[in-house]
């Protein structure tokens, strides 16, 4: 385990510092983690991070931080209510967690049963279709016959889509660190999360988890931003569970990153194109826009699926600025934040957030990064 008293490990004169998970790894006092939002969104506290000392800030003070000419890159996807609960045909009780939405009433998703059911069974989700709720029927494992996910035939009573069957049915799948009754009949945080566990601008369903930097924007703050002069566009990346899956690998080559769907529209390149020509930042809103933008500098590509896993050392093509939350201890989005801003930089304000407590994860707070200075290329 990391000590966030001290720095970086020291490594040999002039040879590269081979990072571990290890190098990830964090003590985090549990009360720190955010179990509900903020009162108002914008109330939400900001770490300057950009300078060597950091400064406490409040989320609202963002505007004043940014500059005329700036872009800011939202995520517009929308968390959809994909966690579902049911039985098996035997009685035995399953969960559901639909990771993506295939062709027709085909589904894929995380399947959580004490004996899992064989290709042709099926299964009965929200009592069932003779129940008012749907069947689901197990085709395969996916993408592969030996997939970590499962692919299933949905079948509702009045042949709803795979869409509108979740809506109707399902329940928002917070992430596990945050403590719901989600299999009850009724959870007194329902309404809250259904708020704000969603961004203002959300617009296109298919994420499992929301894109939490993007939570702290308001009517206001993108109100003063705009007056600013500082620009907005989006990108899409449907966030799947995968983002929450630890690390195992001492290594990090040995690690597989999870794949997500991913689109940059036409729109958002142009302005990206004005940004560059009129010497403005790119600032990307949360670690799932850089994998978008960066992404798609890499391949070339506007659309498709990317398993990108960025780590120290990692060239960044598109992105001056960050703002990101707080993350959990050996994950792949600690390894972003520390190729972005540099490895003893961000393992210090990590010290610093927990020192002033911070509010941590995906309810909790944000900090605004620079990019290390070297790590773009044009």
């Amino acid at each position: 385990m990391t000590d966030l008293s001290a720095g970086a490990p020291a490594a040999a004169p002039h040879a590269p510092r081979a990072f571990t998970l290890s190098d990830f790894d964090f003590s985090l006092p549990p009360e720190l983690i955010a179990q509900h939002p903020a009162a108002e969104r914008s109330a939400s506290r900001l770490l300057d991070g950009r300078a060597q000392q950091p400064v406490d800030r409040i989320f609202r003070d963002l505007p004043g931080l940014l500059r005329e000419g700036d872009l800011l890159v939202f995520n517009d996807t929308r968390v959809v209510k994909a966690r579902v609960f049911g039985e098996k045909a035997s009685g035995g009780k399953l969960e559901l967690l639909i990771e993506r939405v295939l062709t027709g009433n085909e589904v894929v998703a995380h399947m959580k049963v004490s004996k899992k059911p064989l290709p042709g069974s099926t299964v009965h989700l929200a009592g069932g279709r003779q129940a008012g709720g749907f069947d689901a029927t197990l085709l395969s494992r996916w993408p592969t016959e030996d997939g970590p996910l499962f692919r299933f035939a949905l079948q509702g009573p009045a042949g709803e889509s795979p869409w509108e069957l979740m809506e109707r049915h399902g329940h928002l799948p917070l992430p596990p660190y945050i403590e719901r009754q989600q299999n009850a009949d009724h959870d007194p945080d329902e309404a809250e999360d259904s708020e704000r566990y969603q961004t203002v601008f959300a617009r296109a369903p298919g994420a499992v988890a929301a894109p939490t930097a993007a939570l702290h924007f308001d009517d206001g703050v993108l109100a003063e931003l705009a007056a600013r002069g500082v620009e907005r566009a989006s990108v899409t990346l449907h966030v799947g569970a995968g983002t929450f899956q630890p690390v195992k690998t001492e290594n990090l080559a040995e690690h597989q990153m999870h794949s997500e769907w991913y689109e940059v529209p036409l729109d958002t390149l142009a302005a990206l194109e004005r940004c560059r020509q009129r010497g403005g930042r790119v600032v990307a809103v949360g670690t799932t826009t850089v994998r978008t933008l960066e992404s798609w500098a890499r391949s070339g590509q506007t659309t498709g699926d990317t398993d990108i896993f960025i780590t120290p050392g990692f060239a960044f093509q598109v992105v001056d600025l960050l703002i990101t939350n707080f993350h959990l201890p050996k994950s792949t989005l600690m390894m972003l934040v520390s190729a972005f801003a540099g490895y003893a930089h961000a393992m210090g304000l990590y010290r610093h957030a927990i020192a002033q407590q911070y509010r941590f994860f995906s309810y909790g707070d944000a900090m605004l990064l620079e990019r290390t200075p070297g790590r773009l290329t044009h």
